[in-house]
């Protein structure tokens, strides 16, 4: 039986997994995101989230702690300098996982992981406006706007008067 038996010990003795989830942090707070396999991403997102909720507040003894976990003081400095105002107002859930398939050579699934408040696609998406097949006229004039915005951007640099 397997109760209360829920850490992922990632075929790694405790010192080697202590050291590869520290590295890991390191390298996704100073990168934003990284690649890795889902189960080593589930158990960097139960690592690095507590780090990130201390990072909110700045005292000494909170940097002390953060930089026990990471020993690596610029992460340290990126995570409460950057990193804390970003996420200043969210309750947690600083982390997103997005899985990518399965990696050739082994079969093992590969995710990135990311910090949620850092992904410009995800932030900045426009939604698609909806298609409708009704009316043609209206693609039309579009297409025909656009055409013409793209000619006044190329004649108006040629207008320009050179400075002497």
């Amino acid at each position: 039986m397997r109760h209360n038996k829920k850490f992922n010990h990632l075929g790694r003795t405790a010192s080697h997994r202590s050291a590869m989830l520290a590295n890991m942090a390191i390298s996704l707070i100073m990168h934003k995101r990284i690649t890795t396999t889902l189960a080593k991403a589930k158990a960097l997102k139960k690592y690095v989230e507590p780090l990130i909720t201390r990072s909110k507040d700045d005292t000494t003894n909170s940097r002390r702690v953060v930089f026990s976990y990471l020993q690596n003081k610029f992460a340290v400095t990126e995570l409460f300098k950057v990193i804390s105002e970003k996420v200043a107002n969210r309750p947690g859930g600083y982390t997103r996982i997005i899985k990518l398939g399965t990696r050739q050579g082994d079969a093992a699934e590969v995710c990135f992981i990311e910090l949620v408040d850092f992904d410009e696609n995800m932030a900045k998406a426009p939604k698609a406006a909806k298609k409708t097949r009704r009316s043609r006229k209206a693609a039309a004039t579009e297409a025909q706007a656009a055409e013409a915005s793209v000619a006044e951007a190329t004649e108006a640099p040629a207008e320009e008067p050179k400075a002497e």
